[in-house]
This record gives C-alpha cells, sequence and structure tokens, in this order.
C-alpha cells in the first residue's frame, strides 16, 4: 500500500468518526430539545402536585415536586417562591431565604418574595436588611400594612439591641433578661439573642432556664459547637452526667479533633465511669469497694457541688448497709447539711439512728422526709417502724437490756448474756430485796437472749414488734412471772429455788 493510499484512507477514517461525533452531538441536541420541550408540560405538573400535597399537609412530597420544577426551569422566580413557601412550612427558613432571594434576583419587584424575606430577616436579628426588604415593598405598592407594622418592629428591635448590650455591660442581668424578652419575642431565630439571655441565666444562677434558650441556638447556627459544649457543661454541673456526655458527642460530629470538646468529654466520660461502676457495686452489696470510689469522685471533681454531695450520700448509704452507725451519722449528717432536702440522705441517717438505738432522732428524720416527700411509701414504712421502736425502747429494749448493738451477731449476743447472767443471778445477793430486783433484772436478760437468739423473734422485735409481749400477740395472754414476762417463760417460778446453769446454744 502506497503512502498516499494511506493517508486517504486515514482521511476517510477521521471522516467517519468526525461525522459519527457530529451525529452523536445532533442526537444528543435533539434530546435535550425534547426534554427542555417536554419540561413545561412536566414542570406544571411538578407545580400543581406540589400545590395539592401542600395544601394537604404532605411537605416532604411537595418539596420533592417543588426540586423537579426547580431543576426543569430555574429561571422561573415563582418556582422558587413556592418552594421557599414549602420549607417554610417545614419550619426551615434557613433554607428558605435562598429560594426567596433567587426568586428577588429574578424578579426585583417581585413584593410578596420581598415581604417574606423581610419577615425571615426580622425573625433572625438582622434589622438592616429586614428594613431594606420593607422600604422596597412599600416603595412598591404605597400604603402595605404589614410592611409598616413589621419595619415599625424592627425600628423598636434596633433600639432594644442597643439597650440590651449597655444592660449587659453594665452587670445588669435581671434587667438585661426583661429587655431580650422582647427581644427574643420579635426575632426568635436569632441566636445572638438567645445565647445573650443564656449567659445572663447562668450569672443569675438558673442553668436550666440557660439550657431551654441554648437548645435552639445548636439548629440556627450550622456549626455551633460552642452551644453544644455549653449545654455539656450545664449538665454536667446539675449532675445529668448522661445528658452531658450527648451534648459534647454532638460537638464532636462537627469536629472530632475539637480540643475544647474533646477535653471536656474524658473529663466527663472519666466520672461517668466511676459513677456507673459505684452504683453497680452498691447493687452488688461491695458497700467497701463503692465507698472508695465514691471518695475517687470527690477528688476527681471536687469543684462541681452536685457530684461531691452525691457521692457523701451515697458513702452515708453504705455506712448504714454495713452497720458502721456511728460513722454513718456523721457522714450523713455532713450530707444532709450539704442537701438539707434529700429525702434519702435523712431515711439513711434515720436508719444509723435506729443502729444506735437512737429512736428519738430516728423518728424526727424520718418525719422530716415525710413532710418533703409524704408520698414515698419506703419514708413512711420507716417512720412507722422507728415509732414502734421508740415505742417498744420505753418499755423493754432487748439490745439495751443485753448491752450490745443491733447488729450483734449471735455469739456475741450469747457472751453478753452468760456476762450479766452471771452477775446478776439471785444467788449472788443476800437480802430479799436485793433478790428480788436481781430476779427482775435476770429475767429480762434472760428474755433479751431468747428473742436475740431466735432468728424469726429478733426479726419481729427488729421491725417493732415485742414477740413476748402479750398485748401483741394475739388471743392475749395472762399472768407473768417478773416485770412484762409472759406467763410461759419464767426461770424463777413458784415452788423450789431455780438452780442456774450456763448452757452453750
Amino acid at each position: 500500500m502506497t503512502t498516499a493510499d494511506s493517508r486517504s484512507r486515514a482521511r476517510a477514517g477521521l471522516g467517519g468518526v468526525l461525522s459519527s461525533v457530529s451525529l452523536l452531538c445532533v442526537l444528543l441536541d435533539l434530546q435535550v430539545d425534547g426534554v427542555l420541550g417536554a419540561t413545561h408540560v412536566e414542570i406544571e405538573h411538578h407545580l400543581e402536585m406540589g400545590r395539592k400535597l401542600l395544601a394537604a399537609g404532605q411537605l416532604a412530597e411537595a418539596l420533592s415536586h417543588y426540586h423537579s420544577a426547580v431543576e426543569g426551569d430555574s429561571k422561573n422566580y415563582l418556582t422558587y417562591y413556592k418552594r421557599a413557601a414549602v420549607f417554610l412550612a417545614m419550619g426551615k427558613s434557613k433554607s428558605a431565604l435562598p429560594d426567596l432571594s433567587r426568586a428577588i434576583q429574578l424578579k426585583p419587584d417581585f413584593l410578596a418574595a420581598r415581604l417574606q424575606r423581610g419577615n425571615i430577616l426580622l425573625k433572625q436579628g438582622n434589622t438592616h436588611e429586614a428594613k431594606e426588604d420593607f422600604d422596597a415593598v412599600l416603595r412598591g405598592s404605597g400604603e402595605h400594612g404589614e410592611a409598616h407594622e413589621q419595619l415599625l418592629k424592627a425600628d423598636e428591635l434596633e433600639m432594644l439591641q442597643e439597650e440590651v448590650r449597655s444592660t449587659h455591660l453594665q452587670g445588669d442581668y435581671m434587667g438585661a433578661v426583661s429587655v431580650l424578652d422582647r427581644v427574643i419575642e420579635i426575632s426568635p431565630w436569632d441566636p445572638e439573642a438567645r445565647e445573650l439571655r443564656a449567659d445572663c441565666y447562668i450569672r443569675l444562677g438558673e442553668p436550666r432556664r440557660a439550657i431551654q434558650d441554648l437548645i435552639p441556638t445548636t439548629r440556627l447556627r450550622n456549626d455551633n459547637r460552642a452551644a453544644f459544649l455549653q449545654l455539656s457543661r450545664l449538665y454536667y454541673g446539675l449532675g445529668d452526667h448522661q445528658e452531658a456526655l450527648s451534648q459534647v458527642r454532638e460537638c464532636l460530629k462537627l469536629d472530632q479533633d475539637d480540643k475544647e470538646c474533646l477535653s471536656h468529654y474524658k473529663q466527663v466520660k472519666k466520672l461517668s465511669k466511676m459513677l456507673d461502676s459505684a452504683e453497680e457495686l452498691v447493687s452488688e452489696h461491695r458497700y467497701q469497694e463503692a465507698m472508695e470510689k465514691y471518695e475517687l469522685v470527690t477528688r476527681t471533681e471536687p469543684h462541681v457541688p452536685f457530684y461531691t454531695d452525691k457521692a457523701k450520700e451515697r458513702i452515708c448509704h453504705c455506712l448504714v448497709k454495713n452497720q458502721r452507725a456511728h460513722e454513718a451519722v456523721d457522714v450523713c449528717s455532713e450530707a444532709h447539711q450539704r442537701d438539707p432536702r434529700n429525702v434519702n440522705v435523712l431515711r439513711d441517717r434515720a436508719e444509723a439512728f435506729i443502729q444506735n438505738q437512737d429512736y428519738e432522732k430516728a423518728v424526727e428524720d424520718y418525719q422530716e422526709a415525710k413532710e418533703l416527700d409524704g408520698e414515698n411509701q419506703e419514708i413512711r414504712e420507716g417512720l412507722e417502724r422507728a415509732q414502734k421502736l421508740l415505742k417498744l425502747s420505753r418499755k423493754r429494749d432487748y439490745y439495751k437490756i443485753l448491752g450490745v448493738n443491733r447488729n450483734a451477731n449471735k455469739q456475741e449476743i450469747i457472751k453478753a448474756y452468760r456476762k450479766l447472767a452471771q452477775q446478776w443471778h439471785p444467788d449472788n445477793f443476800q437480802t430479799e430485796e436485793e433478790k428480788k430486783e436481781a430476779e427482775k433484772r435476770f429475767i429480762d436478760i434472760a428474755s433479751a437472749k431468747e428473742v436475740l437468739t431466735d432468728p424469726e423473734m429478733r426479726q419481729k422485735f427488729d421491725a417493732g414488734e415485742d414477740p413476748l409481749d402479750p398485748e401483741s400477740q394475739q388471743g392475749g395472754g395472762g399472768g407473768g412471772g417478773g416485770q412484762g414476762w409472759p406467763f410461759h417463760f419464767n426461770p424463777f417460778g413458784s415452788g423450789g429455788s431455780f438452780h442456774f446453769k450456763f448452757h452453750y446454744n
């Protein structure tokens, strides 16, 4: 094949390729023209469907159709305006604003869009641009009632914004809150106004009200890490460490390398683990280990009162459960001083007083707890039990008779019984009067031993019932050898002298 032939064929091939490309372009142009040609019908269909769905309250479906209408004709100002109306109905003012601005750009004399945009800007606290829109509406339509009214609000808002800045700088936070109430009434979508009011509430010692203002600001700004961090710190200070974790995680979702949020997250996570671990130990009755965890909490977070108060409350509870009554009274009293309205502390201190056989104080604590929480069944039952024990103690307290603690075991009870029984045996005394007094004391000692070494009777006594008191037994009972002693048990009954022997039970 000659060089000329090769060139000829190459030109022919290239020509064929170019022809194919040209044909493809023509086909594409035809296809695009066909699509654009059908767009008007499709757009009208999407607009009609959007209108019907919007009227029916099916906002997401309506928005989908308006998206299609905007994509089909990006030069139609009405499609932007109608899509903005759907965004507003969905509460998405930030999304509506660009559509209204685009509609105004396409048709500068579109007064309805001007008015809507001005209303949004005013609610966002942007008085300067809002006033420009309201002025434009008034120039275009003469006397426009709504635009005139909104313009007056914008003027008022400007004066209020200036006043609140001055009041806040002067440290008059209560006065600033009063002005900000009206500011936020006019511009509820202004994050700066809510953040400023939150700051005032924090300075006034009202963190929960600050939280109510900060929560909306997380949605009013695209990246409001500062609000998430502040919310986390506020919840942390209130003792809600789980919610504190939730909020600081939202901050880290926006920027996982945010130093302040990361540092706070680690701190909250550490304390959260300690508290959860301590409560798990309490549930497992491992009270000594739980107390050690709570002591660690106080050292880890000494500057947040909630956690030190909580730790003291739970240490008080653990000491009571461990039957360390004297220590418990001291710790519970400190916890009560920190938080006088804490019914859990009052309940636990009452139980410590019972363990110390100080029933009057136990009744006082339970009564105070009942005044704070009258519907608490545990408190009501505890008060009833303490009152019974107080009543019994004024008759005969078996623990006091033997001189043992309420948590004494059987071996300790028997040991105390033997010692007292030897001491007060009537044979140790000479005169008839001394023998009678010793006999009464000995009977009380023997009855105390009988009750406290019998698990069922001891349980009844601990619940505020004397199992050896005839008055508390069904059917009553009469007679008795000693003071308050039931007829069925008297080691010194009539007939002969009693010869006492010490038995190992």
